[in-house]
Protein backbone atom coordinates (compact mmCIF):
# COMPACT_ATOMS: atom_id res chain seq x y z
CA UNK A 1 0.00 0.00 0.00
CA UNK A 2 1.36 3.47 -0.84
CA UNK A 3 2.29 5.82 2.01
CA UNK A 4 -0.56 8.03 3.25
CA UNK A 5 0.56 11.11 1.33
CA UNK A 6 1.59 9.32 -1.84
CA UNK A 7 -1.15 8.80 -4.44
CA UNK A 8 -1.53 5.22 -5.56
CA UNK A 9 -4.15 2.60 -6.25
CA UNK A 10 -7.85 3.15 -6.93
CA UNK A 11 -9.76 4.50 -3.94
CA UNK A 12 -13.53 4.78 -4.06
CA UNK A 13 -13.65 4.51 -7.84
CA UNK A 14 -10.92 7.11 -8.41
CA UNK A 15 -7.34 6.52 -9.41
CA UNK A 16 -4.87 9.07 -8.04
CA UNK A 17 -1.29 8.59 -9.18
CA UNK A 18 1.99 10.40 -9.45
CA UNK A 19 2.99 10.02 -13.09
CA UNK A 20 6.33 11.86 -13.04
CA UNK A 21 8.51 14.03 -10.82
CA UNK A 22 6.17 16.98 -11.44
CA UNK A 23 2.78 15.45 -12.26
CA UNK A 24 -0.25 13.93 -10.57
CA UNK A 25 -3.18 12.46 -12.52
CA UNK A 26 -6.63 11.65 -11.17
CA UNK A 27 -9.04 9.49 -13.20
CA UNK A 28 -12.71 8.78 -12.54
CA UNK A 29 -15.74 7.72 -14.56
CA UNK A 30 -19.20 9.16 -13.99
CA UNK A 31 -22.57 7.89 -15.21
CA UNK A 32 -23.48 11.33 -16.50
CA UNK A 33 -23.15 13.29 -19.73
CA UNK A 34 -20.04 15.44 -20.14
CA UNK A 35 -22.15 18.60 -20.22
CA UNK A 36 -23.31 17.93 -16.64
CA UNK A 37 -19.81 17.10 -15.40
CA UNK A 38 -18.53 20.30 -17.03
CA UNK A 39 -21.35 22.30 -15.40
CA UNK A 40 -20.36 20.90 -11.98
CA UNK A 41 -16.86 22.36 -12.50
CA UNK A 42 -18.00 25.70 -13.91
CA UNK A 43 -21.17 26.64 -11.97
CA UNK A 44 -20.45 28.01 -8.49
CA UNK A 45 -23.70 26.66 -6.97
CA UNK A 46 -22.83 23.12 -8.09
CA UNK A 47 -19.09 23.36 -7.42
CA UNK A 48 -19.68 24.33 -3.77
CA UNK A 49 -21.71 21.14 -3.22
CA UNK A 50 -18.85 18.75 -3.91
CA UNK A 51 -15.40 20.36 -3.87
CA UNK A 52 -14.41 20.13 -0.16
CA UNK A 53 -14.15 16.58 1.22
CA UNK A 54 -16.82 16.19 3.90
CA UNK A 55 -14.27 14.52 6.17
CA UNK A 56 -11.98 17.59 6.05
CA UNK A 57 -12.23 20.17 8.85
CA UNK A 58 -12.58 22.92 6.24
CA UNK A 59 -15.54 25.12 5.26
CA UNK A 60 -15.87 26.70 1.82
CA UNK A 61 -16.98 30.25 2.62
CA UNK A 62 -17.20 31.66 -0.90
CA UNK A 63 -16.75 30.55 -4.49
CA UNK A 64 -16.33 32.93 -7.42
CA UNK A 65 -15.92 31.42 -10.90
CA UNK A 66 -15.51 33.59 -14.02
CA UNK A 67 -15.10 30.66 -16.41
CA UNK A 68 -13.66 32.10 -19.63
CA UNK A 69 -10.14 32.29 -20.99
CA UNK A 70 -8.46 35.01 -18.91
CA UNK A 71 -11.24 34.92 -16.31
CA UNK A 72 -10.47 33.98 -12.75
CA UNK A 73 -11.63 31.99 -9.78
CA UNK A 74 -11.32 32.59 -6.05
CA UNK A 75 -12.21 30.12 -3.30
CA UNK A 76 -12.19 31.25 0.32
CA UNK A 77 -12.01 28.67 3.11
CA UNK A 78 -12.17 28.64 6.91
CA UNK A 79 -9.83 26.22 8.65
CA UNK A 80 -10.33 25.66 12.39
CA UNK A 81 -7.31 26.92 14.28
CA UNK A 82 -5.75 28.37 11.11
CA UNK A 83 -8.16 31.14 10.14
CA UNK A 84 -9.04 31.72 6.51
CA UNK A 85 -7.18 30.91 3.32
CA UNK A 86 -7.81 31.50 -0.36
CA UNK A 87 -7.14 29.58 -3.54
CA UNK A 88 -7.20 31.59 -6.75
CA UNK A 89 -5.99 31.66 -10.31
CA UNK A 90 -7.04 32.24 -13.88
CA UNK A 91 -8.49 30.10 -16.63
CA UNK A 92 -6.11 29.28 -19.48
CA UNK A 93 -8.40 27.14 -21.61
CA UNK A 94 -12.16 26.62 -21.66
CA UNK A 95 -13.68 24.19 -24.17
CA UNK A 96 -17.29 23.58 -23.10
CA UNK A 97 -18.06 20.00 -22.14
CA UNK A 98 -14.50 18.86 -23.06
CA UNK A 99 -11.62 20.67 -21.36
CA UNK A 100 -10.85 23.18 -18.63
CA UNK A 101 -7.40 24.43 -17.58
CA UNK A 102 -6.39 26.90 -14.88
CA UNK A 103 -3.49 28.23 -12.84
CA UNK A 104 -3.13 27.84 -9.08
CA UNK A 105 -1.56 31.14 -8.09
CA UNK A 106 -1.88 31.12 -4.30
CA UNK A 107 1.38 29.21 -4.08
CA UNK A 108 3.27 31.82 -6.08
CA UNK A 109 3.84 29.85 -9.26
CA UNK A 110 1.80 26.79 -8.35
CA UNK A 111 0.53 23.92 -10.44
CA UNK A 112 -1.44 24.17 -13.65
CA UNK A 113 -4.55 21.98 -13.51
CA UNK A 114 -6.24 20.57 -16.60
CA UNK A 115 -9.49 18.62 -16.58
CA UNK A 116 -10.50 16.71 -19.69
CA UNK A 117 -13.85 15.00 -20.25
CA UNK A 118 -14.59 12.23 -22.70
CA UNK A 119 -18.11 10.85 -23.04
CA UNK A 120 -19.11 7.45 -24.46
CA UNK A 121 -22.43 5.64 -24.01
CA UNK A 122 -23.61 7.95 -21.21
CA UNK A 123 -20.39 7.57 -19.20
CA UNK A 124 -17.95 10.45 -18.89
CA UNK A 125 -14.29 9.78 -18.15
CA UNK A 126 -12.69 12.65 -16.26
CA UNK A 127 -8.92 13.04 -16.20
CA UNK A 128 -7.49 15.72 -13.92
CA UNK A 129 -3.84 16.46 -14.59
CA UNK A 130 -1.74 18.70 -12.33
CA UNK A 131 1.67 19.84 -13.51
CA UNK A 132 3.77 21.35 -10.72
CA UNK A 133 6.64 23.77 -11.44
CA UNK A 134 9.22 21.41 -9.88
CA UNK A 135 9.70 18.04 -8.22
CA UNK A 136 10.10 19.85 -4.90
CA UNK A 137 6.74 21.62 -5.34
CA UNK A 138 4.96 18.32 -5.98
CA UNK A 139 6.79 16.65 -3.09
CA UNK A 140 5.62 19.49 -0.81
CA UNK A 141 2.02 19.18 -2.05
CA UNK A 142 2.06 15.44 -1.38
CA UNK A 143 3.61 15.92 2.05
CA UNK A 144 0.95 18.51 2.96
CA UNK A 145 -1.79 15.99 2.21
CA UNK A 146 -3.14 18.05 -0.69
CA UNK A 147 -4.21 14.91 -2.56
CA UNK A 148 -5.42 12.86 0.41
CA UNK A 149 -9.07 13.87 -0.06
CA UNK A 150 -9.18 13.69 -3.85
CA UNK A 151 -10.95 10.30 -4.04
CA UNK A 152 -13.57 11.56 -1.56
CA UNK A 153 -14.00 14.78 -3.53
CA UNK A 154 -14.54 12.83 -6.76
CA UNK A 155 -17.05 10.55 -4.99
CA UNK A 156 -18.92 13.66 -3.84
CA UNK A 157 -18.95 14.94 -7.43
CA UNK A 158 -20.45 11.59 -8.45
CA UNK A 159 -23.18 11.98 -5.83
CA UNK A 160 -24.02 15.50 -7.06
CA UNK A 161 -24.20 14.22 -10.64
CA UNK A 162 -26.43 11.32 -9.61
CA UNK A 163 -28.77 13.63 -7.67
Amino acid sequence: MPPKNEPGAPRGGSIVERTSDREVVVRRQFKAPARLVFAAWTTAELFQRWWVPKSAPVTLLSCELDVRVGGGYRLRFAMPGHGEMEFFGRYLEVVPDRRLSWTNEEEGGGAVTTVTLEEADGVTTLVLHELHPSKEALDAALESGAYDGMAETMAQLGAVLAG
